[in-house]
């Protein structure tokens, strides 16, 4: 049962039980009137979403079946364990794609719908639970209930981006986009600062379909948010049959690296390095989709990159009213602190508003870094973030999460209460029960942000960033 953790690694929990899935007329588990329920799909959610403490764990890669396809209007209908990689190595050689796409394809239908997942391609599409057309819920009582924008519409959008607690996904209806080709034709260039960033977005996010950038957090003044910007769109062609590009991992990180080579100045060295390795003139090329959307996949374990304490991914949406001030705000803390990441991304996200009730993305700017975890002065530093994004009106994906207090969930969130009486009572998580005040979620085990004291310059930093956007204005 080790082995079903969160991806970051942090915390470290442990379920009372894990009950495999493996057909869809099989029952949920009853293991006791006060034993909690939850689905588990690939483990790919960074923080505590994914996990059960002390509770029971369904995993759900036994429901891996596709059921349906309608080859004409690209609706696939597929058991809810079945994964973003099967679906492309299926559908893509028949010139179908997934509508939107996380940067990671192993991950379950279910995951992607109760995490409301999102991609390069936001500003276009929006997330993925805008493309679900139906699916069907198992509750704990035995109902099995078929949700759709027609039927059950309440739970329907309580379950996207619902973080799995309102029941089992057993089965769904995706609607798949048509492609023409499995390359992207992709084009790269290297940018300054954030300024040059917000330029490029608002440029090619009227003519591509997929943007986002690679920032170096490690820079700083003049140079803050400096970085690599990605644009691509599907090549474009007479459309035919053409045989799967899908990818073979060939690398593995066969162990946890020890956490020396995770100090800033390492990884300073590293940003500064991949920076000028970018083209300083636009760079254009045709690759294929794998590379492009899952760059990481290709290395197995990579989390073991981290080290045996894992690490906490952070991702916070900056509403566009402050979202220049509010991410250079961001950095320049995240710079203070001495504490950086050799993944940080930058990506604008657009106005299509998601069916999720707890949908994470909304207009504004999303950042999202890993850090390696090191105790409270990591922990303390996610608390600063998370002050300042919730004095600017903006959230913290839960997702991804494994530290954020209560109430500042509650206010990222304030559908979090009508969500609660839409839950199913035995479906609970770690994380839910940090967050919310449900008396029937279980027991509290801990609270990793409720003892964490914050920096001394938070509440200043995030008012300054809050008087100078008034005083603009």
């Amino acid at each position: 049962m080790n082995n079903y953790h969160s991806w970051g690694g942090y915390p470290k929990t442990q379920p009372k039980n894990v009950h495999p899935i493996y057909w869809r007329h099989n029952a949920l588990p009853d293991d006791g009137q006060n034993t909690t329920i939850l689905p588990y799909g690939y483990g790919r959610s960074y923080g505590d979403s994914c996990q059960n403490d002390g509770g029971v764990l369904v995993t759900t890669q036994g429901l891996h079946r596709f059921i349906a396809f309608n080859n004409h209007n690209g609706i696939l209908r597929c058991e809810g364990g079945v994964s973003l990689a099967d679906i492309l190595e299926c559908f893509v050689p028949r010139g179908w794609f997934l509508p939107v796409t996380p940067g990671t394809k192993y991950v379950s239908v279910g995951g992607a719908i109760a995490n409301d997942v999102h991609g390069k391609n936001h500003h276009r599409a929006g997330t993925f639970g805008c493309h679900v057309l139906a699916f069907e819920l198992l509750r704990s009582t035995g109902e099995r209930l078929t949700c759709s924008p027609q039927c059950h519409t309440d739970l329907f959008h309580a379950t996207i981006g619902g973080l799995g607690l309102t029941g089992l996904i057993v089965w769904a209806d995706i609607q798949l986009k048509s492609i023409k080709s499995p390359l992207i034709h992709t084009e790269r260039i290297r940018f300054s600062g954030l300024d040059e960033f917000f330029d490029l977005t608002k440029q090619s996010d009227e003519t591509f379909e997929y943007t986002v950038a690679w920032i170096d957090c490690f820079a700083k003044n003049r140079h803050t948010g400096r970085g690599s910007f990605i644009r691509g769109n599907h090549l474009d062609g007479k459309k035919q049959h053409f045989p799967s590009s899908h990818r073979k991992k060939t690398l593995s990180v066969p162990f946890h690296i020890p956490s020396y080579f995770l100090s800033s100045g390492l990884m300073k060295i590293f940003n500064s390095i991949y920076y000028h390795m970018q083209p300083i003139q636009l760079s254009q090329s045709l690759e294929p989709y794998e590379s492009f959307f899952y760059p990481l996949d290709a290395v197995l374990h990579w989390n073991r990159l981290y080290g045996t304490s894992g690490f906490l991914q952070y991702q916070c949406v900056i509403p566009s009213k402050y979202e220049q001030d509010g991410i250079r705000n961001l950095l320049n803390v995240i710079h203070q602190s001495k504490q950086g990441s050799f993944l940080a991304v930058l990506k604008k996200f657009g106005s299509i508003a998601s069916p999720g009730l707890l949908s994470f993305p909304k207009p504004g700017t999303t950042l999202a870094l890993d850090f390696p975890f090191l105790g409270d002065q990591t922990l303390t530093l996610l608390t600063t973030l998370d002050r300042i994004v919730r004095e600017t009106g903006g959230a913290v994906y839960p997702a991804k999460d494994a530290h954020m207090a209560r109430e500042d969930f509650q206010a990222y969130f304030p559908g979090w209460e009508k969500l609660d009486k839409l839950r199913d009572p035995k479906f609970s998580s770690s994380f839910w029960r940090r967050v919310s005040y449900s008396q029937n979620s279980g027991p509290l085990r801990y609270e990793p942000a409720s003892h964490v004291k914050t920096l001394k310059r938070e509440h200043s930093l995030a008012s300054t960033l809050l008087n100078n956007r008034t005083e603009q204005q």
